[in-house]
């Protein structure tokens, strides 16, 4: 389970960064970055894990009680995006890292640090560090890990009305059986990230029809 020692150790505004939708075939990357100033409210505290380890429903009431959190003054977050163009120019962790320091410049105040989720830091304008399997580690993370996921699959919902023979709202563009169907069938979307394999097949099948 996630606490507040990382945090605590380092002192000073203390800023954690993750990340949702590396591995999907379609949509955006989202990244979040959350700070405590003053710790994490105990209620809150008892809602925070790695958001893989969450039910939707648990990610849900949690992503609430971080907004109240924000709107209260117990926390500063934000969340940014690199769109499926940018993964194409990019790569995913160049996009990962674009969305990663999007999401860090956006908060209110300039952290002092960051700790970031994984073993590859993106470049910021401020110290960080690396935390693997920071979600299940730090609360600032997990934080950041439940936004992100929260945000990214609120908008592969809203892509799934626009193109809805997809299923982006039931698999979030990961590449599921049903998913790899459907491209197959259908073609990619605009949505759909270049580069990956399904997805070039895919338009190479829609140029050659």
């Amino acid at each position: 389970m996630p606490d507040f020692s990382l945090e605590r150790e380092a002192g000073g505004l203390v800023a954690g960064v993750d990340e949702a939708g590396r591995g999907p075939l379609a949509g955006p990357v989202l990244a979040a970055a959350v700070v405590f100033p003053a710790g994490v409210p105990d209620a809150l505290a008892r809602m925070l894990d790695d958001s893989k380890k969450l039910t939707a429903a648990r990610r849900q009431a949690a992503f609430a009680a971080l907004v109240e959190a924000r709107a209260r003054g117990q926390a500063e977050w934000a969340a940014a995006a690199a769109s499926c163009v940018e993964i194409g120019l990019l790569n995913i962790l160049g996009a990962t890292h674009l969305a990663m320091r999007r999401a860090v410049i956006r908060l209110p105040r300039a952290p002092g640090l960051v700790l970031i989720d994984g073993n590859r830091p993106p470049a910021l304008p401020v110290a960080s560090r690396c935390v693997v399997g920071g979600d299940a580690a730090s609360f600032s993370i997990a934080a950041a890990s439940i936004i992100a996921k929260v945000i990214r699959d609120r908008a592969m919902a809203r892509l799934c009305l626009r193109w809805p023979g997809y299923g982006f709202s039931v698999h979030q563009g990961y590449p599921t059986a049903a998913h790899r169907e459907a491209l197959a069938r259908l073609g990619a979307s605009p949505h759909h990230r270049r580069g990956f394999g399904p997805v070039e097949a895919a338009l190479r099948g829609m140029t050659a029809s």
